[in-house]
């Protein structure tokens, strides 16, 4: 066999180190970042249906490169804990509430007073004004969270196991009514005159099947949904909070992105807010109709 010569060798050469630098030259490939998305809600509320259109709708637009999981019901993190849990690196998403943000940024806990909305559409213009956009930087810049967007959860009201004549807080004396956990919700709680309990939402069904709590307090599509029909006797139309929660993401996760997927990330939780809110607005129009006055 022959020897290879210098002028052959010199090819071999040249063309393997065009292979290499082409190599360096093309672009990385994205690789898949996992996200995890908790959230108290139960699979068949609004909410949670919401973040798996958040999920299809992102991973479509982005393909390959986003492996997103839903946890509805506090099946990943307790409710409450979700927070912590993306500071920590713990968590990647979660539906975070204004209770949650005003617990490390206080002068933001007027977000949470009863009566501050007037209605959905007032929520809705607050959170897409400079104060919404002033919210989520102080957000990003003290909690390290990035809000991605505001989605309705509805106006929240009173929930009793047993039918009372309410016409005002004095009314509602030493209901020990559940409410989640935290100083702003029980804050609220006493201003409308209860005793509060704070309590994790899956497990209140069962304390009120057992007369553990007197009451509890949600908007009526939330109710709707985990059949709390079935263990109270009475809705008290208080309408004492339009809340909105947050999808948000763990800051370091969100850097992590480029700036393409960070924008189609937006588009997602824009697509899934407005399904959510759609949706929610429909649930509490129609279980409206059904609370009607006691005989």
């Amino acid at each position: 066999m022959s020897r290879p010569t210098l002028s052959l060798l010199y090819k071999r050469t040249l063309v393997m180190g065009l292979v290499a630098a082409a190599a360096l030259a093309a672009p990385a490939a994205h690789a898949q970042q996992l996200v995890r998305i908790s959230a108290a809600s139960i699979d068949t509320d609004a909410l949670s249906k919401s973040l798996v259109t958040f999920k299809d709708t992102l991973e479509k637009s982005a393909p390959g490169r986003f492996d997103i999981k839903v946890y509805p019901a506090s099946t990943l993190f307790k409710q409450g804990t979700e927070v912590p849990a993306m500071q920590r690196g713990n968590l990647e998403m979660s539906t975070m509430t204004t209770f949650e943000v005003e617990q490390q940024i206080p002068e933001f806990a007027v977000f949470s007073t009863g009566y501050l909305f007037r209605d959905y559409g007032h929520m809705k213009a607050v959170f897409a004004s400079p104060i919404g956009a002033e919210y989520a930087k102080k957000v990003e810049d003290v909690m390290g969270i990035k809000i991605l967007q505001p989605f309705y959860l509805g106006t929240r009201q009173v929930n009793l196991r047993k039918a009372r004549d309410v016409k005002g807080p004095d009314d509602l004396k030493g209901v020990k009514l559940r409410v989640p956990g935290g100083p702003g919700w029980l804050a609220l709680a006493r201003g409308l005159g209860v005793s509060p309990t704070p309590m994790a939402m899956p497990e209140v069904y069962l304390a009120l099947s057992t007369g553990t709590i007197d009451g509890q307090e949600n908007p009526l599509s939330i109710m709707r949904a985990n059949k709390l029909e079935e263990v109270t006797q009475q809705i008290v139309l208080t309408s004492h909070l339009v809340q909105p929660v947050f999808l948000a993401m763990a800051l370091p996760i969100w850097n992590k992105l480029s700036a393409d997927d960070q924008a189609k990330a937006m588009s997602a939780a824009k697509v899934a807010a407005e399904a959510n809110d759609k949706a929610r607005i429909a649930e509490e129009k129609a279980s409206s109709t059904n609370c009607r006055p006691r005989a």
